[in-house]
Protein backbone atom coordinates (compact mmCIF):
# COMPACT_ATOMS: atom_id res chain seq x y z
CA UNK A 1 0.00 0.00 0.00
CA UNK A 2 1.48 3.41 -1.22
CA UNK A 3 0.36 6.78 -0.45
CA UNK A 4 1.32 9.50 -2.09
CA UNK A 5 2.03 12.87 -0.46
CA UNK A 6 0.24 15.81 -2.68
CA UNK A 7 1.40 19.43 -1.87
CA UNK A 8 -1.33 22.21 -1.04
CA UNK A 9 0.14 24.06 -4.30
CA UNK A 10 -0.58 21.50 -7.00
CA UNK A 11 -4.08 20.08 -5.47
CA UNK A 12 -6.10 22.52 -6.94
CA UNK A 13 -6.58 26.48 -7.93
CA UNK A 14 -8.72 29.28 -5.63
CA UNK A 15 -12.24 29.09 -4.78
CA UNK A 16 -14.12 29.69 -7.74
CA UNK A 17 -11.93 29.00 -10.52
CA UNK A 18 -10.97 25.21 -9.75
CA UNK A 19 -10.70 23.96 -13.17
CA UNK A 20 -11.15 24.55 -16.86
CA UNK A 21 -13.84 21.86 -18.90
CA UNK A 22 -14.01 21.30 -22.34
CA UNK A 23 -16.86 22.55 -24.35
CA UNK A 24 -18.59 23.80 -21.56
CA UNK A 25 -19.28 28.03 -21.18
CA UNK A 26 -20.25 29.51 -18.43
CA UNK A 27 -21.34 33.15 -18.07
CA UNK A 28 -22.28 35.25 -14.96
CA UNK A 29 -23.09 38.57 -14.48
CA UNK A 30 -22.06 40.73 -11.50
CA UNK A 31 -24.04 41.20 -8.54
CA UNK A 32 -24.29 45.27 -8.96
CA UNK A 33 -25.91 45.17 -12.53
CA UNK A 34 -28.67 42.71 -11.56
CA UNK A 35 -32.34 43.93 -10.67
CA UNK A 36 -33.67 41.68 -7.98
CA UNK A 37 -37.30 42.03 -8.62
CA UNK A 38 -37.79 43.96 -12.21
CA UNK A 39 -41.26 44.76 -12.69
CA UNK A 40 -42.49 43.42 -9.59
CA UNK A 41 -45.32 45.65 -8.89
CA UNK A 42 -46.32 46.70 -13.05
CA UNK A 43 -46.02 43.15 -14.21
CA UNK A 44 -46.07 40.62 -11.32
CA UNK A 45 -48.94 41.20 -9.21
CA UNK A 46 -51.74 42.16 -12.19
CA UNK A 47 -50.18 38.31 -13.39
CA UNK A 48 -50.99 36.92 -10.06
CA UNK A 49 -54.57 38.22 -10.11
CA UNK A 50 -55.22 37.45 -13.26
CA UNK A 51 -53.81 32.88 -12.59
CA UNK A 52 -56.17 33.35 -9.46
CA UNK A 53 -59.67 34.53 -11.45
CA UNK A 54 -58.82 32.09 -14.09
CA UNK A 55 -58.35 29.25 -12.02
CA UNK A 56 -60.93 30.25 -9.02
CA UNK A 57 -63.91 29.00 -10.80
CA UNK A 58 -61.78 25.19 -11.55
CA UNK A 59 -60.75 24.83 -7.68
CA UNK A 60 -63.83 26.59 -5.74
CA UNK A 61 -66.60 24.47 -6.59
CA UNK A 62 -64.70 20.95 -5.53
CA UNK A 63 -63.92 23.04 -2.27
CA UNK A 64 -66.89 23.97 -1.42
CA UNK A 65 -68.72 20.78 -2.11
CA UNK A 66 -66.25 18.99 0.09
CA UNK A 67 -67.04 21.45 2.85
CA UNK A 68 -70.54 20.75 2.79
CA UNK A 69 -70.02 17.09 2.71
CA UNK A 70 -67.60 17.49 5.54
CA UNK A 71 -70.17 19.51 7.87
CA UNK A 72 -73.28 17.41 6.93
CA UNK A 73 -71.26 13.89 7.87
CA UNK A 74 -70.34 15.35 11.10
CA UNK A 75 -73.74 16.69 11.80
CA UNK A 76 -75.36 13.36 10.94
CA UNK A 77 -72.34 12.11 12.96
CA UNK A 78 -73.06 13.76 16.56
CA UNK A 79 -77.17 13.38 15.81
CA UNK A 80 -76.32 9.86 15.76
CA UNK A 81 -74.43 9.74 19.02
CA UNK A 82 -77.70 11.20 21.07
CA UNK A 83 -79.82 8.79 22.99
CA UNK A 84 -83.24 8.81 22.14
CA UNK A 85 -85.21 9.89 24.94
CA UNK A 86 -88.51 8.27 23.85
CA UNK A 87 -86.59 4.55 23.69
CA UNK A 88 -85.91 4.85 27.34
CA UNK A 89 -89.71 6.12 28.79
CA UNK A 90 -91.16 3.22 29.88
CA UNK A 91 -87.91 1.77 31.48
CA UNK A 92 -87.95 1.44 35.40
Amino acid sequence: MSFQIVSLDTMGRHFGDLAKIRHVITYSLSPFEQRAFPNYFSKGIPNVWRRFTSSVFKVAPPMICMYLTYTWGNHVHSEGKRKVAADYENEE
